[in-house]
């Protein structure tokens, strides 16, 4: 839908300014002669009310000369600089919730033409840790946002809810962002509580994991099966090993029980990512229950304490 919507932005840019810019160049001095001989054949000033019925402007110009400036700004500011975002699933608890509004940096892994998404400026390539929103690579209609784990070459393992990171290095490398080259690097988790969030009726458990340089939340459920037979198989690894290839990037959900991620589909290419989250602008509690007389899309509260940078 995001994508269907930014096509037509850019038509109705295009559109309104190519009405305006033909008025312009073509019309708009037809009608100013107009005028201008029939301020010659008056002894008087011609008022605006004569003015229109001499040289009309037609509906369809005036609006588009209206709408073109704010369209036009609405439609680079969105596919070039920011695009807002709403969280639609609680896969990424406890850092986004389902009913946070974000913004994503368009630019931050490079600019792209709205339309076809090819790539025209090179920027910058994702971060481990980094939460991205991406093109479902099963579906690209679809957009998904989770966190980058995975670099191109690293071999990552997940077992018994456990991270595991073998970053590529190059030859006489001994580390690599921070993780031990030529090894499984065990990435480390603390508990931060055990009763904050639930699934269900079941206790979940938040830890801090600790990516080189980012320490972020995450969610695992301990008394759910690990359903590895679900997992993305790639040829030559175990079914809980991946190798990262190149151009592309492994991506996990922060609630790790309950996110479709690389895990099950497999890996997000360079050319799918979309832009990196980097601010909440706004959160809405949804709690309407079974008996409210609301529908379950109005909102019920405000959650101010949740605004800002995204970590």
């Amino acid at each position: 839908m995001a994508g269907y919507f930014s096509v037509f932005l850019v038509l109705l840019t295009l559109g309104s300014g190519l009405i305006w810019l033909i008025d312009h160049l073509v019309y708009a001095p037809k009608r100013k002669e107009r005028i201008a001989l029939a301020q010659g054949a008056s002894e008087q000033p011609l008022d605006q009310e004569v003015i229109d019925q001499i040289a009309p402007v037609p509906a369809i110009t005036d609006s588009a000369k209206s709408i073109f400036p704010m369209i036009a700004a609405i439609t680079v500011f969105r596919s070039f600089i920011f695009e807002p975002f709403q969280i639609p699933s609680g896969s990424m608890m406890p850092t986004l919730l389902d009913g946070d509004f974000i913004l994503v940096q368009k630019y931050a892994y490079g600019i792209k033409d709205p339309v076809w998404r090819s790539q025209l400026v090179d920027v910058d390539d994702p971060k481990r840790g980094d939460i991205a929103v991406f093109k479902f690579p099963l579906d690209e209609r679809i957009d998904f946002i989770k966190r980058i784990v995975g670099l191109p070459g690293d071999r990552i393992v997940y077992r018994n809810r456990q991270l595991f990171i073998n970053p590529k290095c190059e030859e006489g490398e001994q580390s690599r962002d921070g993780l031990a080259c030529g090894e499984f690097n065990k990435i480390d988790v603390e508990i931060v509580n055990r009763d904050e969030f639930k699934q269900g009726s079941m206790p979940l458990v938040r830890l801090t994991e600790s990516l080189p340089d980012v320490e972020h939340d995450i969610l695992i459920n301990p008394k759910a099966l690990e359903l590895s037979e679900r997992y993305y198989q790639q040829p030559g690894t175990r079914r809980d090993e991946w190798v990262v290839p190149e151009g592309s990037y492994f991506a996990l959900g922060d609630n790790r029980n309950n996110s479709q991620d690389s895990r099950v589909w497999g890996f997000v290419p360079k050319e799918n990512l979309v832009g990196k989250a980097v601010f909440i602008w706004m959160s809405f509690d949804f709690e309407n229950g079974p008996n409210s007389l609301l529908p379950g899309w109005v909102p019920t509260g405000v959650r101010f304490e949740r605004l800002g940078n995204i970590q």
